[in-house]
């Protein structure tokens, strides 16, 4: 397999603390080295949001050691999919990118029985994300084969 990532994926929510460090590390999780993963937020918080860190935890993900990181203009130019969870326009623009936004409730300030759902509903669209990726990462390797 190649050490080449097939893709850079860039999550992004207002604080960085909840739903954008679930996504991430969701992704990380089932895609392994194979995606390039990144988070971030346009108003960082200051940690990442307990009831998130638990509801990973019972999913076997630890979160805990992650950090809230500001949203720069590299790390949306460095990324091949732009996926922004409630930070609406925040997220700047480049041509070529591919951005898609995910509505999702914001887990700020709720527990752990609100926030499972939110997991689980990241993990069905980061299965989705990775399932587009490698479907694109075939048709490249079997020769960028397009239909019009």
């Amino acid at each position: 397999m190649s050490s080449t990532p097939a893709a850079s994926v860039l999550f992004v929510c207002v604080h960085n603390a909840g739903r954008s460090q679930m996504a991430a590390a969701w992704l990380t999780h089932l895609a392994g080295d194979r995606i390039e993963v990144r988070s971030a937020g346009s108003n960082p918080g200051d940690a990442v949001n307990p009831a998130a860190v638990e509801a990973m935890k019972e999913a076997g993900i630890d979160i805990s050691a992650e950090t809230p990181k500001i949203l720069t203009i590299d790390a949306v130019r460095e990324s091949d999919v732009c996926i922004t969870m409630g930070c609406g326009d925040t997220c700047p623009v480049f041509p070529g990118k591919r951005y898609l936004d995910w509505q999702l409730e914001d887990p700020a300030g709720q527990g752990v029985e609100a926030v499972r759902p939110i997991r689980d509903e990241i993990k069905r669209l980061v299965e989705g994300l990775i399932a587009e990726i490698d479907a694109e990462a075939a048709k490249r390797r079997a020769g960028g084969t397009r239909t019009s």
